[in-house]
């Protein structure tokens, strides 16, 4: 069971139900793999639907990685994913959006 407190979002990937979540590490990781100004501006780039399938893929393992999850991108990509491609986009875009509200936001 996710925590959406702790910004933790599911995913299931070949059919086991993993927890992800951005931690700072995670941060800095994503922050990193996509080269982007600032996480903010990524966040923007979800919000606009302006993102990328490699978006999404750093997302997902990033979040994966801050839930404990020892995998990597080539992992990911021979992974399947419930709801595939739009589930993926979906929850990381909903990753982004707990990583950055406030308690009490919706």
């Amino acid at each position: 069971m996710v925590n959406p407190w702790r910004g933790e979002v599911e995913i299931v990937l070949d059919g086991e139900t993993r927890v992800m979540r951005l931690t700072l590490g995670a941060l800095a990781e994503l922050e990193a793999e996509l080269g982007e100004d600032s996480l903010v501006a990524l966040a923007v780039r979800f919000e606009a639907a302006r993102f990328t399938s490699r978006d999404v893929l750093a997302v997902i393992v990033a979040g994966l990685r801050g839930g404990g999850w020892p995998g990597g991108a080539q992992e990911l990509l021979a992974a399947d994913i419930a709801g595939g491609p739009m589930a993926a986009a979906r929850a990381a875009a909903e990753l982004l959006a707990r990583a950055f509200a406030l308690p009490g936001e919706g």
